[in-house]
């Protein structure tokens, strides 16, 4: 196990969600308006993946994601199941430390339980629609040879306007914001779905990208 992937990975997932649940937070401390506070909430989500993403990627990748982790694993290969498994741990367990840290900052409990009921047909075809098209940013930025950091963050920001999920898109950070009863929260009963969701946005998107960007053209 390459312990600095894992510390990468953990402490990655940890400060997205810090960020995430934190700005939700302050969000709501400071307006009423719920525009504002989604506004505030996607800009600092943005702001944090392109720093996150551009200073942990030379060490693990910055997948900080179990769907990108899975998917990078059967499209590039070279990884073993074990890189993937300890990567996922890292990630959820991450998950959860960034929520806890978030609440610690704001005076909430350290764990809570969110009552923020995200649910209904549209709601999950937003997560399977926010999951490809992630995928799709990804590994179409790698091939552009573009700044993938800043297309993530630019997809994440605008996605959080244009879903009507707000644009998840992350087991790992949709079980960490179960423990935030705050703007960012998503409840316990919603999270499965959202996460079946993702899976299946991340299966559709596996298969787009095998399509658009097969490795024999690459090889020509």
């Amino acid at each position: 196990m390459n312990s600095r992937r894992v510390l990468a990975e953990f402490l990655g997932t940890a400060l997205l969600v810090m960020s995430v649940v934190g700005s939700g937070i302050m969000a709501q401390n400071l307006t009423n308006d719920v525009g504002l506070q989604l506004l505030a909430n996607a800009i600092a989500t943005g702001g944090a993946l392109l720093g996150l993403i551009t200073i942990f990627g030379p060490i693990s990748g910055a997948s900080f994601n179990p769907i990108v982790t899975i998917v990078g694993y059967f499209i590039d290969g070279g990884s073993k199941i074990t890189t993937v498994i300890s990567d996922v741990v890292a990630q959820f367990s991450g998950a959860v430390v960034g929520c806890v840290m978030a609440n610690i900052m704001f005076a909430h409990p350290f764990i809570e339980k969110s009552m923020k009921i995200r649910t209904g047909g549209p709601t999950w075809f937003s997560e399977v629609v926010a999951t490809v098209g992630l995928l799709l940013i990804i590994w179409g930025g790698q091939h552009a040879k573009a700044n993938v950091a800043a297309l993530v963050a630019a997809w994440i920001t605008g996605a959080y306007w244009f879903t009507s999920s707000t644009s998840i898109a992350n087991p790992a950070v949709g079980f960490g914001r179960m423990f935030s009863d705050s703007f960012a929260g998503v409840a316990p009963a919603s999270w499965p779905m959202f996460a079946l969701m993702q899976l299946i946005g991340g299966l559709v998107g596996f298969g787009l990208i095998v399509m658009l960007w097969p490795k024999k053209a690459e090889a020509s």
